[in-house]
């Protein structure tokens, strides 16, 4: 596990994300035994607004899929990554560029170099754990 805050901050953390109203599930799937698919129908129910990142998908349960993070027409608050860690570290870049506050990489889309460049761009991330879809249900948040 790469850590990147101390476990006395990680509680914090998570509130201030989950706090937030705009994901974007970057690796998001149309496979209902995905996680990507899981995490974004989680975030989805919970009553976020959701956006999914997937190059090979045109819609995911009808909603417009993006191919790319940069396509996403509304400011995004919180990047989730369900993705292999060199694409991750990909997607902190642009998050980076396009100012995202906010980034959970879900267990196993980690590295390493994805932490560090999210700590280089100010981004505030959540790396190895807890899996979000665990946080969103063991936390209470009005949205």
């Amino acid at each position: 596990m790469v850590e990147v805050l101390p476990r006395s901050g990680l509680k914090s953390l998570i509130s201030q994300i989950l706090g937030q109203r705009v994901f974007a599930v970057a690796g998001a799937s149309r496979d209902h035994g995905k996680y990507g698919y899981k995490v974004y129908r989680t975030l989805k129910t919970a009553g976020y607004t959701v956006y999914p990142i997937n190059p090979n998908a045109e819609n995911i349960d009808g909603a417009p899929c993006y191919p790319r993070l940069e396509n996403i027409p509304e400011r995004i608050d919180c990047l989730v990554t369900v993705t292999p860690p060199s694409v991750t570290e990909e997607l902190v870049r642009v998050a980076g560029h396009l100012r995202i506050p906010y980034l959970w990489m879900q267990p196993g889309s980690e590295s390493q170099s994805a932490v560090i460049r999210a700590q280089s761009y100010g981004i505030q991330a959540i790396s190895g754990g807890p899996c979000i879809m665990v946080a969103v249900l063991t936390y209470s948040y009005p949205h």
